[in-house]
């Protein structure tokens, strides 16, 4: 296995307007250099706990993403160094993270998670419950956050046609929420510009999609480690 040789295939076939996640969860320090030697500066994490470990002992100008289902009283040991926060499935936890940051005097930047998949496994909102938060005054209160995209995570499955078909709910769903926006001037404004999906089978079709962020695992570090 070589990280390098394989960051590099990667970044051939993508565009440049597309951001690579490197998903690091399970990887070692050793293996994370690796990619951050051979010039990757953005790596996703799905535990609060690990990724902050890894915060306190890599370079600084890493930007880290949580990438995974946030609990709610975990986001305080985030809440100063997350760059984007991609797994956000309500209010309430939009909320909370706007409490953390206040604490730091941040923004942490978002995604709402929109539920595509057929498999009850996964989380997320619908498009109408997302709409109705950015359209709320209560969201237009939270000074510490801001929302830039969606996220979402296709159903585990070899037929790609129906993955086709969730990534572009996705998408259609993104572009439904921009053309809904409206912005009092009373209101907290958005910009929603982010649509994270795809992963390491299927990020071309992600992409081609209308996938701004992909998320790769181990088509760059190889198996997950499990423990």
């Amino acid at each position: 296995m070589n990280i390098k040789q394989n960051l590099i295939n990667i970044k051939s076939t993508l565009p440049v307007s597309i951001t690579l996640v490197a998903v690091s969860k399970t990887k070692t320090l050793r293996e994370i250099m690796e990619a951050y030697n051979a010039g990757q500066r953005v790596f996703g994490e799905n535990k609060i706990q690990e990724m902050t470990d890894k915060y306190e002992q890599l370079p600084k100008d890493i930007q880290w993403h949580m990438i995974g289902h946030v609990q709610r009283n975990k986001v305080k040991y985030m809440a100063h160094f997350v760059n984007l926060i991609h797994g956000v499935d309500s209010f309430k936890l939009l909320s909370e993270i706007n409490k953390q940051a206040q604490k730091h005097n941040r923004i942490i930047n978002c995604l709402l998670q929109i539920k595509i998949a057929s498999e009850d496994s996964k989380f997320g909102m619908t498009g109408n419950e997302a709409s109705s938060i950015l359209h709320s005054e209560e969201f237009s209160e939270l000074k510490h956050i801001k929302v830039i995209g969606l996220m979402g995570m296709a159903t585990f499955t070899n037929n790609q046609n129906q993955v086709k078909k969730e990534f572009l709910l996705l998408k259609n769903t993104f572009e439904e929420l921009k053309q809904l926006k409206t912005a009092p001037d009373n209101y907290r404004d958005y910009q929603l510009h982010t649509i994270s999906m795809g992963m390491s089978d299927d990020y071309l079709l992600a992409i081609d999609c209308g996938s701004t962020m992909i998320r790769v695992g181990s088509s760059i570090f190889g198996a997950r480690n499990y423990s």
